[in-house]
């Protein structure tokens, strides 16, 4: 069977893709349901774009590569097509836009989208070998018991990366790449987790407070932190997870906003009588308190404390550093960090060099974005430059 574009995958960059490429595409994917990280996003509401998308939100080992892509299809141009599409949508914080219902009214549109564009839907579809052809790429697929050979014009790699295996995430895109030549950076799980061997915060699992983290190297994040069986999650450590190594701290300021030394100096000459760690509560969650108490060894009434003593406390509070143990893993992250070399690909069409016809979107190639509907909008507007290339060659 011959067709003009065989797109591998069908999440979200696949089906855009396929609504753009023109007339002779045809998605394939092992899923019994296109777009199953479509569905289960953003709380089954999908966070479908963030009203802020810039090239800074994204990490890359070239931070410029995702500029072109971003600027030829903006997030304001899916919030059109949504909004044309009779999906209501609303803010939820920061600039993230989810689905007023159901994740299904974004994976309904880009179906409608693909049918229009008239482009083959095939699910339960396995790929068993990607190759090179005399007039472009073949690939053997399993359909069933049955297995079929399907040569392309263009190849489109729409695998996703290695996050969340249990949804079929096999990193098969890094494969491809490697068979034809084209370079992979380091992957790692991002957005997710941090794993501490201690359980120290297990007693407390549950409890969420809105802090601002950091890791070492990279930019601060207010939002909120989530105490975990395992360790520490929400969104504040999802987001620092994406810049954290292994043995690094993440320096977190448990009262963004407040200064903790004038309140507790205050607090001292009204009624200093109480122990630090109850006056504490006032100011964080009393379990979370509590356990800061035993921590940093918090003892005596605050009335008996020094003014430096309380500058020193002030200090750990709103620069607190834990070290991790590790991560959660590919298990939970959300997205993979690395991939596909953006040395290797075209900015504007997402075509690798000097292999005409072979494209690579989405998740599998070097841009992470940050938590909050940047991923889904790389992948929109990565399928688009792929999709409207084929579309004019």
């Amino acid at each position: 069977m011959k067709v003009k574009t065989l797109i591998l995958g069908a999440g979200a960059a696949g089906l855009f893709c396929a609504a753009h490429a023109g007339p002779g595409a045809v998605v394939v994917d092992h899923a019994k349901r296109p777009g199953d990280k479509i569905r289960i996003s953003g709380g089954g509401r999908c966070n479908f774009t963030n009203l802020d998308v810039t090239a800074a939100n994204f990490i890359s080992d070239n931070p410029h590569f995702a500029k072109s892509a971003l600027a030829r299809y903006t997030q304001w141009d899916f919030i059109d097509l949504v909004s044309t599409a009779g999906i209501a949508w609303h803010e939820k914080t920061l600039g993230q836009l989810f689905c007023d219902g159901k994740s299904q009214a974004i994976i309904d549109l880009l179906l409608s989208m693909v049918n229009r564009a008239g482009a083959d839907l095939w699910l339960e579809t396995g790929i068993e070998r990607v190759e090179r052809a005399d007039t472009g790429f073949r690939a053997t697929l399993t359909r069933g018991r049955d297995s079929v050979v399907v040569e392309a014009t263009n190849l489109v790699v729409a695998t996703g990366g290695k996050s969340i295996p249990k949804m079929g995430a096999t990193g098969l895109a890094y494969q491809i790449a490697r068979d034809y030549g084209v370079p992979v950076t380091d992957t790692r799980p991002a957005l997710v987790p941090y794993t501490f061997s201690d359980g120290r915060f297990a007693g407390i699992s549950g409890i969420a407070l809105p802090v601002t983290a950091r890791a070492d190297r990279g930019p601060a994040f207010p939002e909120a932190m989530l105490c975990t069986h395992r360790g520490l999650s929400g969104p504040a450590m999802l987001q620092t997870s994406s810049y954290w190594r292994e043995g690094e701290a993440v320096t977190i300021d448990l009262s963004p906003g407040t200064d903790i030394a004038s309140a507790l100096k205050a607090r001292k000459a009204a009624a200093g009588g109480k122990p630090v760690g109850t006056i504490l509560a006032d100011h964080l969650p009393a379990r979370f308190a509590d356990l800061l108490a035993g921590e940093l060894g918090l003892t005596g009434n605050l009335a008996d404390w020094s003014d430096a003593r309380i500058d020193d406390l002030a200090a750990r509070l709103h620069g607190w550093q834990v070290v991790p143990t590790g991560t959660e893993g590919y298990r939970t992250a959300e997205v993979t960090l690395g991939g596909v070399s953006t040395a290797a690909l075209s900015s504007k069409t997402m075509e690798a060099t000097g292999i005409p016809g072979l494209h690579f979107i989405g998740e599998c190639v070097d841009v992470t974005g940050w938590l909050g509907g940047y991923n889904f909008q790389w992948a929109w507007s990565s399928a688009h430059a792929a999709g409207t290339a084929i579309a004019q060659s």
